[in-house]
Parts: structure tokens; C-alpha cells; sequence
């Protein structure tokens, strides 16, 4: 080996889901929305000149900024945004995990918090979940360095609730607790997200960050919003835990946000009304399949996210991840101790779902 490689930072790197170029596939392995952004998203795009991209984005994105902070009903000077949320997580592992000391995440979590834990040498320790996969809190009532965990769960979709949330953040007052909330849209009854009963949705712990000022709250326009292209992500807290993402981002990359995925995701914002249809859709589709991978016999549990995380007694996991692929029916299969016999299904349109289905019943044997 080289002399100037003991020098290398070395990790092992996360696997984003495959993005493969195929004809008539049916993509269910990334969660990424089945239905196209809102209109004004195209408009918005379409009206972008080129006097401005050839100029400097505005380094503190302000007018998405505004728009985030108005949707979440907060101060402008509480929202951080970033190059979708793996930009902003990455941005707050470096910002607040610094201790020394050791941040705790769940063990069958987003496969990307080792990963930058790794990275920015942060010592960790993975809380083993439960036999139903879910969070114990008292194994999080140590001492540690911060908590991050996602609600609802990935790759489970185990939605953890407000009350438990509360229950962590009362015994971890002294560091940063961060709840990564890609999904959170989709934990809600479908029929309140269509009459946009909840501007905030209710499990969403934005419901607790007036409360306690070590609270992160990480979302994202890539799921819910259809934007998982144009790379949007955020984080809403305390107005102390902003001006320091701030500082630490103004010391790495001060133009973050493009002007595109800027216009993008204020018009984003503006169609309300895309996002309830769309969003309600999704819900509706996975309570349906639901229903149906039961009476199949597949067993998960109850999600509150865009896919489900499904097993069947009768066939191993990877057998039917392969079975799948050659319909061009393309799942998630992580080949990991505790979850190498679970599929991740992305909910797709009601056609695609009902595709896979299909298969399901009359191509494989499931008895």
C-alpha cells in the first residue's frame, strides 16, 4: 500500500436503492412518489431564465425559507435548508454530535447514520429494537452524545408516538435529539390529509420544538412533494439549533440550494391542494394492499409510511425479491442480520400495486 493512503479517510459507503434502465419497470424500491410534482413546479421551472442561473443562487435560500416556515408555522429563522435531507442530517452529525461521547440510533434504522457516523468519527451505539420493531425508550435513557432516529422507522415504517417522543426528549435534555421525518405526511388518516384538517400532521414532533430547544425536526420534499429529483430537504428547531447549522454550513458550501430546486420548491409549497391529492392517494393505496398482502399471507408491521416491509413463511425474502425482478417488478431487499427475510415495497399507483399483486396470487406459491 501506498504511503499516502494510511493518510485516507476510509468508510464503507452507504448503497442508495437501485436506479436501473429498464423498459415498463415497475419501481418500487426507492419511495419515491408514484405521482408527477405539482403543475406550479413545472411552471415554475419552466419560467427560470438564464440571466439567473447564471448568477449565484441566494446563499440563504429566503424564499423557500419562507415558504417552509410558513407551512410549518414557525419563524423564518427556525427552518435550515439543505440538498434533501441526507444533505441537512449530514450537515447536523457534523454540527452537533461532537461530544466525543457515543449517539444512539436504533440498530434496523436509515442505513446512512452509520455511515456518517463513520465518516465524521462520531462513536455510536445501535439500540437493538423489539421483537415488533419497535424504539425502547429506557434504552435511551443513558448517558450519550445526541439520538437520531426516524418516525416513522426505516426501512419498518413503525410510526413512534408524540407521548413516547416526549418521554425520550424528558430524559435527554442535555443533547441534541433529532427526528428524522421523511414519511411523517403519510402517518395520517387519508380523509383529514384530503380535507386539510392538520396543516401539521399530528404525530409530527414540529408538535413538540416549542418545548424543547435540543429538538431537530428533519423532513423532505422528495416524498410526499414529489421532488426526490430536485434534492430539497430541511430542518425546523429551536432558533439557537438553527444559527448553528448556519455557522456550519456557511463554513462549508454557502451555496447549497439551486435556483431551480429554490423556485421548485416554493411552488411546492404554494399547491397545497396537489399535495392533500396526492398524499391522500398514497395513504389509501397502502391501506388497501395492505388488506390484500394479508389475505396472501404476508406478514409486516403496520406502517405509517409510503411502502411496506413485508415477509411471507412460505418463501425466503430474497427468492421473491429475484421472482419479482423478472416481472420487472423491482423491491427493496437488504441483506442484513434481523431483516434478510423482509422486502421493502414502495406503494406505487393502484395499476402498479395491483401488477404486483396479481403476480403475487397467480406466479408464485404461496401456500
Amino acid at each position: 500500500m501506498p504511503k499516502w493512503e494510511n493518510n485516507v479517510r476510509k468508510v464503507v459507503p452507504y448503497t442508495p436503492g437501485e436506479q436501473p434502465k429498464i423498459k415498463n419497470l415497475i419501481k418500487l424500491n426507492t419511495n419515491e412518489n408514484p405521482y408527477p410534482p405539482s403543475p406550479g413546479v413545472l411552471a415554475a421551472l419552466r419560467s427560470l431564465d438564464a440571466d439567473g442561473l447564471r448568477r449565484y443562487p441566494d446563499p440563504a435560500a429566503s424564499d423557500l425559507i419562507n415558504a417552509i416556515a410558513s407551512h410549518c408555522g414557525v419563524s423564518c429563522d427556525r427552518v435550515f435548508a439543505g440538498v434533501g435531507s441526507d444533505d441537512v442530517l449530514a450537515m447536523s452529525f457534523l454540527t452537533f454530535f461532537a461530544s466525543g461521547r457515543e449517539i444512539l440510533f436504533p440498530d434496523i434504522t436509515y442505513s446512512f447514520y452509520d455511515v456518517w457516523a463513520d465518516l465524521f468519527r462520531i462513536p455510536y451505539e445501535a439500540q437493538k429494537l423489539d421483537g415488533n420493531f419497535e424504539i425502547v425508550n429506557r434504552d435511551y435513557y443513558k448517558e450519550n452524545g445526541g439520538i437520531i432516529f426516524p418516525n416513522p422507522n426505516a426501512p419498518t415504517g413503525v410510526l413512534k408516538s408524540l407521548d413516547s417522543i416526549r418521554d425520550l426528549l424528558e430524559h435527554n435534555r442535555d443533547v441534541v435529539v433529532i427526528v428524522d421525518e421523511a414519511y411523517i405526511d403519510f402517518a395520517q388518516d387519508a380523509e383529514e390529509v384530503e380535507k386539510g384538517k392538520h396543516q401539521v400532521p399530528p404525530s409530527s414532533a414540529l408538535n413538540l420544538i416549542d418545548e424543547y430547544e435540543n429538538l431537530l425536526v428533519v423532513q423532505t420534499c422528495s416524498k410526499s412533494r414529489s421532488l426526490a429529483g430536485m434534492r430539497i430537504g430541511y430542518a425546523v428547531g429551536s432558533k439557537k439549533l438553527i444559527a448553528y447549522l448556519n455557522d456550519a454550513k456557511y463554513s462549508f458550501n454557502s451555496y447549497t440550494m439551486n435556483q431551480a430546486a429554490i423556485a421548485a420548491g416554493c411552488a411546492a409549497f404554494e399547491d397545497e391542494g396537489w399535495f392533500r391529492q396526492c398524499t391522500s392517494k398514497i395513504i389509501r393505496t397502502r391501506e388497501r394492499v395492505k388488506k390484500e398482502l394479508s389475505g396472501l399471507g404476508f406478514h409486516f408491521p403496520d406502517s405509517s409510511a409510503n411502502f411496506l416491509f413485508i415477509t411471507h413463511p412460505s418463501i425466503p425474502a430474497r427468492e421473491l425479491f429475484a421472482r419479482l425482478r423478472q416481472e420487472k417488478i423491482l423491491v427493496r431487499y437488504f441483506d442484513r442480520p434481523r431483516i434478510d427475510n423482509y422486502l421493502r415495497v414502495t406503494i406505487g399507483t393502484d395499476e402498479e400495486m395491483d401488477t404486483m399483486l396479481t403476480f403475487l396470487r397467480e406466479g408464485v406459491d404461496l401456500t
